[in-house]
């Protein structure tokens, strides 16, 4: 074909290339460029696109890729910039893999540049199974680093994106697994508007591509078809300009468990007339047209979707000469390149969370001179991905980190000792006798992707991926019991260094009784191993925090179907409940925080504080500010994180951070979802953690607070 249409000329304005192209396209051919599956139309020149990709810590399902810690545990480094710079590390292995694909011809799924990426869902309940996909437990750490990811996958290139990113899933959105296709959420409006949108509204401001529905109803209206959500909140209130996506099948659910409609042509037009774009699924496909011959769509309604879907296709380069798209040169040799690789060792040690280190028994010294490596994760290549993970040639397991990292002289040793999830059939157990003639043992234990996650994906999950208990595994918490009961029989030095891997809140009582040291690890990514070696013997420190509240046990928990966010989470747990407390973490120095200073000039309060590495080497602290309060409004967070930075301090060294909060920052909700701004006297508290006494026990430092008075000015 040699015509040349003006939709591909790159030099004139969007809206006209837009206008163009729709001109040109039949009413058929319309209704099925809505599909995430986009056929190509040939006597045009426009080539198949697939829409369906997915980008959670890597380029995922699309062979070689750089894998970094799964999402959670990117959540627990605190860390805006280095967020964004993995997300642009990702964006630029996408754009290489893309264009190398297309140069093949090749065009299939994962293979595009619409990511359906971050899920900044907040993870108000560590039995859900996907959590491990989240930023936590928090609105505004949430928010904060979605808004991060996303910078780093769109780029800042005027004109074009370097991918487009997606904010999923809209909205109420945090299992059980196992309803998740017929569940109805009704959160009280306080919490529907404190709790589960201040991310979206916040990706959503900062200009994401994309924000795919939720499976699940909200209101009685389901997600993808909802007039509250998708056209009222979401393109109404916050303005959104971009494109909208249903979760795959989600509009089937429509006539088939919800019954709001009665046929798959209702279906589509539901959703469609209420703003969901792009059908990942095959209602689009079988309703569509119909739907339009029945007088439930107009074609102004399919032009209009059709539009925003073009908009992003055409921002994204996809018509325009490579030379003009400032991404397209991007050659294959980043992906998985030296420096990708540096990074994911980076983030994997920044994530891991110090969550206990008796006698400072970590790092390990030249004293160690025997150390026995065990438990059911120790060699195990699943756990360093987690889910929705791309491939690397050069995963490391905590047992090959070991091999790598481990001194010369330290005589090692491995029994597995217990099974994941089982009982094991063989009665004879060596791991205890082998145990008290170590020095160390070192044990790998928790949770796995077979285990936790997406419905469908955990196979040994048999709850959809979800867990019904949040306790360790009951074989490999016997296990670990044996080991300290043949250590106190013996009468043995040995220390018991405890490593969780998993992707949401163990409750270890217990074990955090008598281990020595407690690191949880997550899913670290491709160089797990190696990164966690590196922390044991002290070449690099843990510098993690949680992200989430881990509470004691199950029966603390409030029954999972319940949306209310009373008794959930760092903000509204009874203290007495938490076994570790959102924010926390330790490393290998202590830090102390002093000469709080406040300045309330009416309009914003300007907040500075200094924090000192009061230890032997140099080490990451996250400061951390809460507010509390009003004093007197019923019904509100006992604290709520405001601001935080994450900071390297030299040993013996201070510096002074600043943060200025906002009238919004004092703005709370009240029980009918309204943002007010009451006058009232504010606790504002700066530390290491949430100002929890159990922080505090644990080993955070102190906190330092103040009072602040606020005039009720309006954000």
């Amino acid at each position: 074909m040699n015509q040349v249409f003006p939709f591909l000329d790159p030099d004139l304005p969007l809206e006209e290339r837009l206008r163009d192209v729709l001109s040109r396209l039949t009413t058929a051919e319309k209704c099925a460029q809505l599909r995430w599956d986009a056929p190509a139309v040939e006597r045009l020149g426009i080539p198949e696109y697939n829409w369906w990709n997915e980008a959670l810590h890597g380029v995922g399902r699309n062979g070689r890729a750089t894998v970094f810690p799964q999402a959670i545990g990117l959540a627990a480094m605190w860390d805006v910039a280095t967020t964004e710079k993995v997300a642009s590390v990702i964006a630029d292995e996408a754009r290489a893999k893309h264009h190398e694909a297309a140069r093949r011809d090749s065009r299939q799924q994962y293979q595009g540049l619409t990511f359906w990426t971050p899920n900044i869902n907040i993870f108000r309940d560590p039995r859900w199974g996907r959590g491990q996909e989240t930023w936590g437990e928090d609105p505004h750490l949430t928010a904060e680093l979605g808004a991060a990811f996303v910078r780093g996958l769109q780029g800042d290139d005027p004109k074009y994106l370097k991918t487009a990113a997606c904010a999923k899933h809209y909205a109420v959105h945090s299992g059980p697994e196992v309803l998740r296709h017929e569940f109805d959420a009704r959160p009280s409006a306080k919490d529907f508007r404190e709790t589960y949108l201040p991310a979206f509204e916040r990706l959503v401001k900062e200009g994401v591509e994309s924000v795919m529905g939720a499976y699940n109803a909200v209101y009685g209206e389901p997600c993808c078809g909802s007039q509250l959500l998708l056209q009222k909140i979401l393109r109404e209130e916050w303005g959104f300009e971009g494109h909208v996506v249903s979760d795959c099948w989600a509009i089937r659910d429509f006539h088939t468990t919800y019954k709001v409609t009665d046929s798959v042509e209702a279906s589509a037009a539901l959703a469609l007339k209420n703003g969901c774009d792009l059908n990942c699924g095959s209602v689009y496909c079988d309703g569509l047209e119909g739907a339009l011959a029945l007088g439930y769509v107009t074609e102004e309604d399919i032009d209009r979707a059709l539009r925003r879907l073009w908009r992003a296709r055409f921002k994204l380069g996809l018509f325009d000469p490579p030379e003009r798209v400032p991404y397209a040169a991007i050659p294959m040799d980043v992906v998985n390149c030296a420096e990708h690789r540096q990074l994911a060792f980076d983030t994997a040690v920044r994530s891991c969370v110090l969550l206990k280190n008796k006698g400072a028994v970590l790092p390990l010294g030249p004293e160690v001179k025997n150390l026995l490596l065990s438990g059911p994760l120790a060699t195990t290549v699943d756990v360093m991905l987690g889910n929705y993970f791309g491939m690397s040639g050069q995963i490391s397991t905590v047992m090959e980190g070991l091999a790598t990292h481990a001194p010369e002289g330290l005589r090692m040793d491995f029994r597995q000792g217990c099974l994941l999830d089982q009982p094991r059939p063989n009665k004879a157990d060596w791991a205890g006798f082998e145990a008290v003639k170590s020095d160390v043992v070192l044990c790998c234990m928790g949770l796995s992707p077979t285990l936790e996650g997406e419905e469908g994906d955990a196979l040994q999950s048999p709850h959809s991926g979800d867990r019904v208990e949040i306790e360790l595994i009951s074989y490999q918490l016997a296990y670990l019991k044996n080991i300290a009961r043949a250590i106190e029989e013996r009468k043995a030095k040995t220390k018991v260094i405890v490593l969780l891997f998993g992707g949401s809140a163990l409750a270890i009582p217990e074990v955090h009784a008598f281990a020595d040291a407690v690191v949880q690890v997550w899913y670290p990514g491709e160089r797990g191993g190696e990164a966690i070696a590196s922390i044991l013997f002290g070449k690099e420190a843990p510098g993690g925090r949680m992200p989430v509240t881990t509470p004691k046990c199950t029966a603390d928990l409030p029954p999972f179907e319940d949306y209310a966010m009373a008794g959930r989470t760092y903000r509204y747990m009874e203290d007495a409940k938490v076994l570790y407390p959102f924010g926390f973490g330790l490393t290998y120095t202590t830090f102390a925080y002093d000469g709080l200073e406040v300045i309330n000039n009416g309009d914003n309060v300007e907040v500075s504080v200094e924090v000192r590495n009061t230890g032997q080497r140099a080490g990451d602290e996250v400061a951390q500010l809460y507010l509390s309060g009003p004093d007197g409004e019923a019904n509100q967070p006992q604290c709520r994180l405001t601001a935080f930075t994450r900071i390297t301090i030299p040993a013996g060294e201070g510096t002074r951070l600043h943060w200025t909060l906002s009238a919004k920052d004092f703005s709370i909700f009240n029980d009918a979802g309204e943002r007010i701004c009451p006058a009232g006297r504010f606790t504002l508290t700066v530390g290491g953690a949430a100002p929890l006494p159990s922080s505090e026990q644990l080993g955070a430092p102190r906190p330092v607070s103040t009072q602040v008075d606020w005039a009720g000015k309006a954000p």
